[in-house]
């Protein structure tokens, strides 16, 4: 029997599909009852762009958070994942939900290009939104932990420190940081990465940026990569003398964890409410 790829999620769980129908149908519900500015662009093509949620009666000088969805690089929206909103506006937070062009047509430098140049994007409108840019904070579940975790540090792949806003905060929930057994796992057709792009792009390879609280988390049902690779970025930003948090979310999956990040009521979202708060 051929061993299974520790990467393809569906494999270890069994509702996979009903869980990302339920993910789906919350976003839903949350932003039928929420205000919601969609499709604001930061870039030139339609997935460049970002939905921005506010609380009901939004505080001048408002923290500003900006959530990166996963989809292995080539998949997801920001409009399934709305539900994350929830602990930022909890916090009394304005929440951005960002989108970025997909693998394998998009190559994976330009992924993190664009989610910096939304990061740039959103520090720079907040006055004009409400928002205070020096309190501004990310999260990022999956592929959009990595993409997240880019906003902070110099990766191999840049020749240049990277362009990149200051950050208060940053919660990587359920992240890839080791990208050398992506272009031989079972993405290897539909992400396309290759191994150049993993080895340059890969952050337990790059250089961290000190300031942000890192908190990295993951649910306790994943598979060995993420927990290995949570504990080993940890580790890393240990050594460097980062400001780092390791957290593990009892009774969830990979998928499910996305429930825990979205409640404000759960201990993720409670944790995400505190780090927007703080901010």
């Amino acid at each position: 029997m051929a061993e299974r790829d520790l990467y393809r999620n569906r494999d270890f769980i069994p509702d996979f599909d009903a869980i990302m129908a339920e993910t789906e149908a919350r976003s839903r519900a949350f932003a039928d009852r929420s205000r919601v500015e969609r499709n604001m662009r930061y870039g030139e093509t339609p997935r460049q762009s970002f939905d921005l949620v506010f609380p009901p009666e939004p505080a001048p000088g408002a923290p500003l958070h900006m959530f990166i969805h996963g989809g292995y690089w080539r998949a997801g929206s920001k409009e399934t994942h709305t539900l994350v909103a929830a602990p930022v506006i909890a916090a009394g937070g304005i929440a951005a939900l960002v989108g970025y062009d997909l693998m394998p047509q998009t190559r994976l430098a330009e992924i993190v290009a664009q989610v910096r140049a939304a990061a740039r994007h959103l520090v720079n409108l907040a006055p004009e939104i409400g928002a205070d840019p020096e309190r501004f904070t990310v999260s990022g579940h999956s592929a959009g932990a990595h993409l997240a975790s880019l906003l902070a540090c110099r990766a191999p792949g840049d020749n240049l420190p990277p362009d990149v806003p200051t950050l208060r905060g940053m919660l990587l929930v359920s992240g890839i940081y080791d990208l050398s057994d992506i272009p031989g796992s079972f993405l290897k057709d539909e992400a396309g990465m290759r191994a150049d792009e993993a080895q340059a792009w890969s952050p337990l390879a790059a250089r961290h940026m000190p300031g942000p609280l890192r908190i990295i988390t993951r649910g306790e049902y994943e598979t060995a990569p993420f927990q290995d690779q949570a504990i080993a970025l940890d580790a890393l930003l240990a050594r460097e003398g980062q400001q780092t948090k390791l957290r593990t979310e009892p009774g969830a999956n990979h998928l499910s964890v996305v429930f825990d990040l979205s409640d404000p009521q759960a201990a993720l979202g409670q944790r995400l409410s505190a780090l927007v708060a703080s901010s």
